[in-house]
């Protein structure tokens, strides 16, 4: 049996298998010899201190101990099986589909936008102040809005699934055998696309289904029941329908509302996109004028109380970039992204305060459970009205929006369409601009020049998450009053990112065997 040993090390011994490995056997009092193999298990970096440090869990094989096998798939034909339709082809509907067919059904894959190679050029047009295309952007297309982020491959909750195959599976498609390690691990929106269109390739190898350019326009119910969806005029029927479209999918929920499925409005965050040069974090976080040539671009995570109102860091990108995330040219929203090496001089990091279901209750009236929905476009459109051209994004300097001044100039940014000044505080709505102010002067206090004048905040991040919720029941995972529908991933509200979304869409799939088998024995 491998044993396993936690070693702590500067930077440089720890990048050095050489050096850990010696060190593995002195620990366990064998010749360096007679270990066969040494596989990095955990790796986390602890920088609470002047000199980092990094805590590294190894397994270690002695003798002739056989090593672990290499990852494997083997997904069985399913091409004369059941068809189950999954809407969207994020982290949830792609893992649903993966789970359907290792569960033995067909899954047919419906995506609004186009795959990964066609959605580059589209994403291309974006950041160059052309036209978006409202099906094939930075939210919609072959991954959802997942392809093309960070990557980040990190869930708070212990509940939702098997989370080590889930990044088994991405492994498997071509990931850096690393995430399986890593403390906080992600892939690189470099690697993405590639990793995506493997799994797209496993789901048709194995007989599954997956179509293009298909926007989902409406569904076909019977006596309450589910039986498929439409395309336009086409009608795609299936023993179940996924329904996995995305955090950004507005007129998914509005065609819902339409038809009278019940949906729930809920709370969400919306803020700003913040922006330091990498260096300065580095600074601040390693307790050094430079991170040096083993430890990577560094990162944070902020969360405060601010009035009562929770104010925090979202989705933060060291080394990466911002980028146009809006679904519609009216629009100004943005995001942000890392390649794999995190190699961009520039850290960002979503901004956000909480969004209560009081703050757009004065919409409730004419919009129902999309008064959240309304409320978010709303805040998109004022920040459109106030950028410039096309994609070209409002902007300030952190301390005078802070201070409530203008910025005259703005610094450099990753943000490829371009900024302009803008007095954010002045048409945010007053909740959003105080809790940010007072949320940066106490992030500040714990990390000392992270306000300041060489960061900037650029509008919007409004996309964090849904402001509407599909309702599912909590045992049978279906609508509570749609028979044979399964809402899934960010959303239908009940995801957070791509992992948490990946695990969902396997639960959903479990949730579908059972469906489908109960259905067949009456």
């Amino acid at each position: 049996m491998p044993q396993n040993i936690t070693l702590q090390l500067t930077p440089k011994q720890a990048a050095d298998p050489k050096y850990y490995t010696q060190a593995a056997a002195s620990l366990l009092r064998i010749a360096r010899e007679d270990v066969a193999l040494v596989r990095v298990v955990k790796r986390s970096i602890d920088a609470r201190k002047r000199l980092p440090k990094v805590n590294l869990t190894l397994e270690v094989y002695v003798d002739q101990e056989p090593a672990p096998q290499p990852i494997h798939f083997d997904y069985p034909d399913v091409s004369h099986r059941t068809e189950v339709v999954v809407v969207g082809s994020g982290p949830a509907g792609m893992f649903a589909a993966l789970r359907l067919i290792e569960l033995g059904f067909c899954p047919v894959i419906l995506e609004r936008g186009h795959d990964v190679s066609t959605r580059k050029k589209d994403i291309a047009l974006i950041n160059r102040n052309q036209e978006v295309n409202p099906d094939s952007n930075y939210a919609f297309g072959e991954g959802g809005a997942g392809t093309f982020s960070d990557g980040k491959l990190f869930t708070r909750s212990k509940k939702r699934g098997d989370y080590h195959k889930a990044l088994e599976v991405l492994v498997f498609h071509g990931a850096n055998p690393e995430i399986l390690y890593e403390a906080h691990p992600h892939i690189g929106t470099d690697k993405l696309p590639y990793i995506m269109s493997a799994m797209r390739r496993s789901i048709l190898d194995a007989g599954g289904k997956f179509l293009f350019e298909k926007r989902i326009t409406d569904l076909e119910l019977k006596g309450g029941r589910i039986r498929g969806v439409w395309c336009g005029d086409e009608l795609i029927e299936g023993a179940a329908v996924v329904l996995a479209t995305g955090h950004s999918a507005r007129d998914i929920y509005k065609m819902l509302h339409r038809r009278g499925i019940r949906l729930e409005a809920k709370a969400f965050a919306m803020g700003v996109r913040i922006e330091h040069p990498q260096a300065l974090i580095d600074r601040i976080q390693y307790h050094a004028p430079q991170r040096g040539e083993y430890l990577p671009a560094a990162s944070y995570s902020l969360v405060s109380q601010e009035g009562g109102r929770g104010v925090y860091s979202f989705c933060m990108c060291p080394g990466g970039f911002i980028v146009p995330a809006m679904t519609d040219q009216a629009q100004s929203v943005v995001n942000g992204m890392s390649p794999s090496g995190r190699t961009s001089p520039y850290a960002n990091s979503g901004l956000v305060t909480e969004v209560r279901l009081s703050d757009f209750e004065y919409l409730r009236e004419e919009w129902g459970e999309l008064a959240g929905l309304k409320f978010q476009e709303e805040f998109e459109l004022a920040a459109r009205r106030f950028g410039g051209d096309h994609q070209v994004a409002p902007a300030q300097r952190v301390a005078d929006f802070v201070k409530g001044v203008d910025s005259k100039t703005l610094p450099a940014t990753s943000y490829i369409p371009g900024v302009v000044p803008s007095r954010l505080d002045q048409w945010m709505p007053d909740f959003i601009a105080g809790g940010l102010r007072s949320g940066l002067r106490t992030f500040d206090r714990r990390m000392h020049g992270f306000l300041t004048n060489d960061a900037i905040v650029v509008g919007v991040e409004s996309r964090t998450s849904t402001p509407v919720r599909i309702p599912r029941d909590p045992l049978t995972l279906q609508h509570p009053e749609t028979e044979g529908l399964f809402p899934t991933g960010e959303g239908a509200g009940y995801a957070g990112g791509i992992i948490s979304a990946a695990l969902d869409g396997e639960r959903i799939a479990e949730a579908v065997k059972l469906y489908v088998e109960h259905q067949h024995s009456r």
